[in-house]
């Protein structure tokens, strides 16, 4: 056993990501289905704020034709939490685990949502512009 430290990557301790339904669910296969189900994301234009690691990713990855998603700042999150956040039912104290948006002022982009980002669409990985799309469709 070496007692190597972890990469810098994974040390990296409140990294978060967030992820956008930007298509709707019809038509899906059930594996795809069952993915954005356990992501949180039920219908359109909604967000989940979740931790970042290899499982999460790869979740990302598998719908990535259906969904925007990038790293999200703490300032981000906050404003989420403030504008969008709502109380569960079961428990008042607690926010709900997603947030319901309003669609984009101003649209997506050029490409619409049935292209990926790094083709001038909506969809897929951002990076950090997913903090401009949040604002945009907070």
């Amino acid at each position: 056993m070496s007692s190597e430290k972890a990469p810098e990557k994974l040390q990296n301790k409140s990294t978060k990501i967030a992820l956008i339904l930007i298509r709707g669910l019809i038509n899906l296969s059930a594996d795809r289905l069952r993915t954005l189900k356990l992501l949180n994301l039920g219908k359109k234009h909604v967000c989940v704020v979740v931790e970042d690691n290899v499982i999460t990713r790869g979740m990302a990855t598998k719908v990535k034709d259906y969904v925007a998603w990038g790293e999200v700042d703490d300032a981000t999150v906050k404003l989420l939490q403030e504008k969008r956040g709502k109380k569960d039912p079961k428990d008042s104290k607690k926010l709900k685990k997603y947030f319901t948006l309003a669609p984009p002022v101003g649209g997506f982009e050029r490409g619409g949502i049935k292209t990926q980002f790094t083709k001038g669409g909506a969809l897929g990985y951002r990076g950090d512009k997913i903090n401009d799309l949040i604002k945009k469709m907070i």
